[in-house]
């Protein structure tokens, strides 16, 4: 994407009103108002809160918020020109009940409040090979924790890749840490017992994936 390009996405952001863009400091200061406000302010129902994290271009969030008319969708990720395709689309075609948020992973325990998700969908994420990038990880243990701060009682969440590395590693954190699995396979389209909702829409990426003859790994938890 060329730098022109992104600018203008870049602009049209701060134009949606289904778009956030806190800034770090406000967030480190505990001063993001929309922080166990969003049903109120924003979606303005008291239906349950499903976060998409690392929302890419957003299809995961659209197609959950288009699907499940009785859910509040936030799609989050850091690149604001991506997830610009996902916010418009909403906006075109008058899907209410989305938000997307820019911001890093890390930050999420300032975005929201305690008991305020109700579910946590992780879509292809960096698998982060490098060891010294092990703390990056979104199912790391330390994300774990901050998940747990935000998430109701038996919330679940769910992870999805193409990564051996990561769908093994996944399965090794979730042994030692205090939760549930629910389900996992290494490869989710030749499993007929695969949740639906884990094989409804294929990401840009996973479409690609497919293409080039990878499986799809899936794991559904609970903390």
């Amino acid at each position: 994407m060329g730098s022109k390009n992104k600018l203008k996405r870049f602009k049209e952001n701060e134009t949606f009103n289904n778009v956030f863009q806190p800034k770090r400091s406000v967030l480190n200061n505990d001063l993001f108002d929309m922080k166990g406000n969003w049903k109120k302010k924003y979606f303005k129902n008291s239906n349950p809160l499903i976060l998409e994290l690392g929302c890419g271009k957003g299809e995961y969030s659209l197609y959950m918020a288009s699907k499940k008319e009785k859910f509040n969708c936030i799609g989050i990720d850091i690149k604001g020109a991506r997830f610009w395709r996902g916010a418009k689309t909403a906006i075109d075609e008058n899907i209410k009940n989305i938000a997307f948020l820019r911001t890093q992973i890390e930050l999420i325990e300032y975005c929201f409040s305690k008991n305020e998700i109700d579910e946590i969908w992780i879509t292809f994420p960096d698998p982060q090979l490098k060891y010294k990038r092990n703390r990056h990880i979104l199912v790391h243990p330390d994300f774990l924790d901050k998940y747990k701060k935000i998430v109701k009682k038996d919330a679940l969440i769910h992870i999805k890749t193409d990564s051996e590395f990561l769908f093994g590693y996944t399965l090794g954190v979730l042994k030692n840490y205090p939760g549930n699995i629910i389900f996992a396979h290494h490869d989710i389209y030749n499993n007929p017992n695969t949740p639906p909702d884990a094989v409804a829409i294929k990401t840009f990426y996973e479409k690609n994936f497919l293409k080039e003859g990878k499986s799809i790994k899936y794991i559904k938890f609970k903390l």
